[in-house]
């Protein structure tokens, strides 16, 4: 069929009296297609009345379009079983030609972004291989918008806390933030809503107030929106990732950023320049980063345990053995383990991220050998001794039939010593040695009861209070 390009030339050059032999001879046509032109009059492209196959079942493909949920491949086996001629591919292609189920696609646009106007971050998880393990990694991403300068790390999971060390070392590799990090509605994040309506949690509000960015999300189905950071995820998985092994996290970051490095400074066709190249201009358009960056911790309260450890994602870290039972605060960063008491810091170990729970040791928190004397009366034991004297042999005896050193038994006599009157506390313990009763549960028992509605004993102020 002639385009209108075509007939136009065949009509103007019949205006201008050349014979239809020498139309047909110089536009390489047929001499019938000329005349047909000529005929019709119009450079009009005329519309083929062809009757389509799937005409007569127009109303049937409506209904069963709506019965099988818009699954054409049934609509088609439903419509052969009731005898029908039609060939998958004839269905489908009425279905585009009419509307039905298939809308007319809309536009694509396109975002542009100046220096420094925007950031994007999102996060995608990968497979990887750790120490010949395959591992589930989050993937964690921040791209600028004008320059795609890309950073990247992997995480064996991905919260808050995980998000602010991200987040603090993306914002220390470029040198600066954008006015607005776009997010894709993480709750990670958010607070609540979605869209320009989100409203992000007060600590991450915080975190971006102290870098002087603001944090913005997509609305739900605009993933377009943000798709400077979600492109580069593809490329990560099927170029750094395949067919790399590495021996640990921190190799498995170590890599990446230098892969980082790399690609930056790679020309890309469809910018006409490499990131690194872009990312000049945008330097400094930047927001800067504060003078000092503080260190993201999160912080715990453990108490340590008989064996001189602190507990902390089911790995198990030691400290001074002169601190057990003690209650001390623990500082978890991106790769150490801080334990504090009060003020001060009593160890430090690098933080472990396998799933197998570990032990981890510092020599230098237990005692020499021989240098800890485990004959004698403990600490407890002189305190009872002190406040009590006629309890001493029950302590004594208390302490050998309780586990370990009976540090904890003889605490809570102590404070039984401490809080009730020492007549009811000395008859209850006279009478629960001779039956041979160790149990304290029914000591303190018998000695409420003897106290009946007596006052209980105040502690002078100058008491010393038992350590705990």
């Amino acid at each position: 069929m002639l385009d209108e390009g075509t007939r136009r030339a065949i009509l103007e050059l019949s205006q201008r009296g050349v014979g239809t032999r020498q139309i047909a001879a110089l536009l390489e046509i047929s001499r019938g297609a000329v005349r047909a032109c000529r005929r019709q009059g119009s450079s009009e492209v005329p519309t083929l009345a062809r009757t389509e196959k799937a005409e007569p079942y127009r109303d049937e493909i409506h209904r069963l379009y709506v019965e099988c949920k818009g699954n054409l491949t049934r609509v088609h086996e439903e419509l052969v079983a009731q005898g029908a001629t039609l060939s998958y591919a004839a269905l489908t292609g009425f279905c585009r030609r009419h509307g039905i189920g298939a809308p007319p696609r809309p536009p694509a646009g396109r975002y542009v972004f100046g220096p420094g106007d925007e950031m994007q971050h999102d996060t995608s998880p990968h497979t990887v291989q750790i120490a010949g393990r395959r591992v589930l990694a989050q993937t964690a991403s921040l791209v600028l918008a004008y320059s795609r300068r890309l950073f990247f790390q992997l995480y064996p999971r991905f919260d808050r806390f995980t998000c602010k060390i991200f987040l603090t070392e993306a914002l220390a590799y470029h040198g600066g933030a954008c006015a607005r990090c776009m997010i894709d509605n993480t709750h990670v994040i958010v607070l609540r809503g979605s869209g320009s309506e989100m409203v992000p949690a007060p600590e991450m509000a915080a975190f971006a107030e102290r870098y002087d960015f603001v944090f913005a999300a997509h609305e739900k189905g605009d993933a377009n929106r943000s798709g400077r950071v979600e492109r580069p995820f593809h490329y990560i998985e099927h170029s750094f990732l395949a067919g790399r092994t590495f021996d640990d996290w921190e190799d498995l970051n170590r890599r990446a950023r230098a892969w980082c490095d790399e690609k930056n400074a790679a020309f890309r066709r469809h910018l006409h320049a490499s990131p690194s190249e872009l990312f000049a201009t945008e330097q400094p358009a930047l927001r800067p980063l504060p003078a000092w960056l503080p260190e993201v911790y999160r912080l715990h309260t453990r108490i340590v345990d008989v064996e001189g450890y602190i507990s902390l994602d089911r790995h198990r870290y030691s400290v001074p053995y002169t601190l057990i039972g003690r209650t001390l605060e623990v500082r978890e960063t991106k790769d150490r383990i801080r334990v504090y008491h009060g003020p001060r810091e009593v160890a430090a170990h690098a933080k472990r991220l396998g799933a197998v729970p570990e032990r981890v040791l510092d020599r230098a928190h237990r005692p020499p050998r021989g240098s800890v004397r485990r004959s004698g009366p403990s600490e407890e034991q002189r305190r009872i001794a002190q406040a009590l004297p006629a309890i001493e042999a029950y302590a004594a005896t208390l302490a050998r039939r309780s586990p370990g050193r009976g540090t904890l038994a003889l605490r809570r006599l102590y404070r039984m010593v401490r809080e009730y009157p020492h007549a009811a506390v000395l008859a209850s313990v006279r009478t629960a040695e001779h039956y041979g009763l160790f149990d304290l549960e029914r000591l303190e028992q018998m000695i409420l009861r003897r106290i009946g509605g007596d006052f209980f004993r105040l502690c002078p102020p100058d008491d010393e209070e038992p350590e705990q």
